[in-house]
């Protein structure tokens, strides 16, 4: 835990509706679970962020296990509050922002932010691109570092399941980045130079 607290006292003082406890267990699990969300597209990732730990905290009397047992539950918890957000979403039309409309976005170093924006769009395009399995195998495997059980706990299958698709997603995912990187024209495997060499 961030505190330097065991993770035991932490969770015993949660349990026991310590509000620095709540903050600790937040502060530590919200920023990766708020990057899953917005990373699959929900609409809102911060909200849903807060409903789902809204559930952790009304849980937690309920829950048994280490930080690991722990982290691997929260994620089941916002893994079904996003699947709750997709058919919610598919039930009524949505309005489309328009997004060149950039007015209403504070501005800051103007090189770090457009970096920013270039890394996350990327990032989100790249895993956008995959089947939603492959892609919330890749996503709670790197970005909520739970173990492959753990992922195949989260989303109801099988081990050798999330092994798979965890290998289909890599695959991909390589796969795009060498086509992207190599230049036109030239295959990943040809040498860049080889027209010019005799």
């Amino acid at each position: 835990m961030a505190t330097g607290l065991p993770f035991d006292d932490v969770l015993a003082a949660a349990r026991a509706g310590a509000a620095w406890a709540f903050e600790v267990l937040y502060r530590d699990l919200s920023p990766a679970v708020t990057g899953y969300l917005r990373l699959h597209g929900a609409a809102e990732p911060d909200d849903l962020a807060s409903e789902t730990f809204i559930g952790v905290f009304t849980g937690l009397a309920g829950f048994t296990g280490d930080e690991a047992g722990l982290r691997a539950w929260v994620f089941t918890i916002a893994h079904r509050r996003l699947v709750d957000d997709w058919r919610r979403r598919s039930r009524r039309p949505q309005a489309v922002e328009d997004p060149q409309d950039l007015s209403g976005q504070a501005g800051g170093d103007v090189e770090d932010d457009a970096l920013t924006r270039l890394g996350a769009e990327t990032v989100q395009r790249l895993c956008g691109e995959l089947p939603a399995d492959q892609r919330s195998v890749l996503l709670l495997r790197i970005l909520a570092d739970l173990t492959v059980d753990q992922v195949a706990q989260v989303l109801g299958r099988s081990v050798p399941s999330v092994k798979a698709l965890q290998r289909r997603g890599l695959r991909a995912l390589r796969e795009r980045l060498e086509r992207e990187s190599s230049p036109e024209g030239v295959g990943s495997g040809a040498h860049p130079f080889a027209g010019a060499r005799r």
